[in-house]
Order: structure tokens, then C-alpha cells, then sequence
């Protein structure tokens, strides 16, 4: 194996485009870290909507226990999800993609609502369905994923983060977390940026090895932009990844991060501290 790195931190987002839940561990299924993207927000006509519309999503923290997650939100008060309890059954859309999915019920579409200030609906996603990520990207494999953009994990680096934080203080702005890029893997001991270059990435765990496959270059919207602790929203951060980190082979657009599936290692645990190896790719 050419590069060695560890596992920085875990997140997963159980709820899509609200803030995440930093683990100290967290099991791996086939469409990728559990619970993540496992609900998402949605309009009357079953749309999902983001923080790209609405910023104050990143201001919904879940907490995820042992049989609910609960919502807290400034102003709000707590919201409890049950973990194994969906009401009717609807289809919504992501993207291009129309899936089925299970409505909340009327209290969360009620508090979401009140917090968001439109008419808005809680979903989960359905387990039966097989939602692919693009064969553009995976090729012969098969990459699963839930409610996500499109990929079942992003890894980043701690290191390409500490390279961001450089040129901003070196243009006399302030540092940014980590939070802002939605990762669910951060790895430390690379260099920046060198998650762009690796395969398969190997991650020794009790049950065994998990295995993901790096797939593409995540392009980068608007919602690096956010601040996750106020929901404002101001350019300096795309602005600068915009001088060094446009990405060719996603048509020139910004990127921070990787995107990959799930090849192997479902039901191991994933945890903070573990080893992960992986080869440089060639083109």
C-alpha cells in the first residue's frame, strides 16, 4: 500500500442538508454510514429541499438515541423522530431521481414548517429501494446510497482542510471547520488534497477489513459557504477554493473532497483512531 492514514472523525447527517452528528463510531452498511441521509426534508409536491434554498437547515442538530432522534432547532422545541416507526407511504424526488419513501407524520412536518416558514414534510427513506449512484462514476460496481447528493460516503483530509485555513488567514480571513464540507470520513496522516489520488481505501476494523472505492471529485456548491453556527452565508470560502481547486475531470468546478461506495466490509464498525491504507490511482 502506498499511503497509510488514520481516521480523523466520523459524521454522519442523519437528516439531509441539517447538521451533522460528529461519532466516535459508526456501522457501515451498503449505502454507506447508517442513518446517513437515511430522512429527508421535502415541499408540497414532494420535492427536497436543501440548504442551497433554505440555510436555516443547518441550524437543525438531530441527536440520535437509542430508539429516536431528536431535533433541536434556536427558538423550537425538541422534536423526538421514533427510529423504527414510518407513517404512509409516498414517493419523492432528489434530483432526478423519484423514490419511494415513508412520510414522518403531521408533528415533525409541523415543526419543520414553523421553523423553516413554508409547508414542509419529514421523509425516510425506504429500505427496499435500491437508489444507484451514476455507472458513469462506479463503472462495474455497484454503488448504493440512500438520500445523499449521490454517492454512499465522502472522505476529506484533515491536511486539505489545514490548506484552505492557509490561504484564508493568508488573505487575512478567518478559519473554517470542518463541518462546513459534510464529510463522513476525515482522514489525518495525507497530504492535502491526496484523497483525490487514492483507490480503494482499506480500513482495518474488529469484524475484518471495510473496503470503499474512491469514485469522483465531489464539485462543490454554495453550501460550503454557509456558516453552520448562524446559517449566513457570505462567498469568501468559495471564492478561494475557486483559485486553486478547480477539478478538470468534473468540468472545471470546484472540488473538495471525494465521493466513494461501498465495496465491502458492510456491518463493521468504523471508528475514530482506526488505520486506513490505500494505493495511488494512475489514469
Amino acid at each position: 500500500m502506498d499511503v497509510t492514514a488514520t481516521i480523523s472523525r466520523l459524521f454522519v447527517y442523519p437528516v439531509k442538508s441539517c447538521a451533522g452528528v460528529a461519532l466516535d463510531h459508526a456501522t457501515l452498511t451498503e449505502t454507506g454510514l447508517e442513518f446517513d441521509r437515511a430522512w429527508m426534508v421535502v415541499d408540497v409536491h414532494g420535492q427536497f429541499v436543501t440548504q442551497r434554498e433554505l440555510p436555516r437547515m443547518a441550524l437543525v442538530q438531530p441527536e440520535l438515541q437509542t430508539f429516536d432522534m431528536v431535533l433541536r432547532a434556536p427558538g423550537m422545541l425538541d422534536q423526538r423522530v421514533q427510529l423504527d416507526k414510518v407513517e404512509h407511504p409516498v414517493q419523492v424526488t432528489v434530483w432526478k431521481d423519484a423514490v419511494p419513501a415513508f412520510d414522518m407524520g403531521d408533528a415533525v412536518a409541523q415543526w419543520f414548517s414553523d421553523f423553516l416558514g413554508q409547508p414542509l414534510r419529514l421523509v425516510r427513506f425506504h429500505p427496499d429501494h435500491r437508489r444507484l449512484s451514476s455507472t458513469q462514476w462506479t463503472g462495474d460496481d455497484q454503488g448504493l446510497n440512500q438520500f445523499s447528493d449521490g454517492f454512499a460516503v465522502l472522505v476529506t483530509s484533515v491536511a486539505s482542510l489545514d490548506g484552505l485555513n492557509q490561504r484564508l488567514a493568508a488573505a487575512g480571513e478567518s478559519p473554517v471547520g470542518m463541518e462546513r464540507f459534510r464529510p463522513n470520513i476525515v482522514l489525518s496522516g495525507i497530504e492535502a488534497h491526496d484523497e483525490d489520488r487514492l483507490d480503494a481505501l482499506l480500513i482495518t476494523t474488529a469484524e475484518g477489513e471495510a473496503r470503499l472505492r474512491m469514485v469522483k471529485p465531489c464539485p462543490r456548491c454554495p453550501i460550503p459557504n454557509i456558516d453552520p453556527a448562524t446559517a449566513l452565508s457570505t462567498p469568501t470560502v468559495g471564492d478561494m477554493l475557486q483559485t486553486y481547486r478547480q477539478t478538470a475531470v468534473v468540468g472545471g468546478a470546484v472540488a473538495f473532497g471525494m465521493n466513494a461506495i461501498v465495496l465491502g466490509g458492510v456491518d463493521s464498525a468504523l471508528r475514530v483512531g482506526q488505520s486506513a491504507c490505500a494505493d495511488y490511482k494512475f489514469d
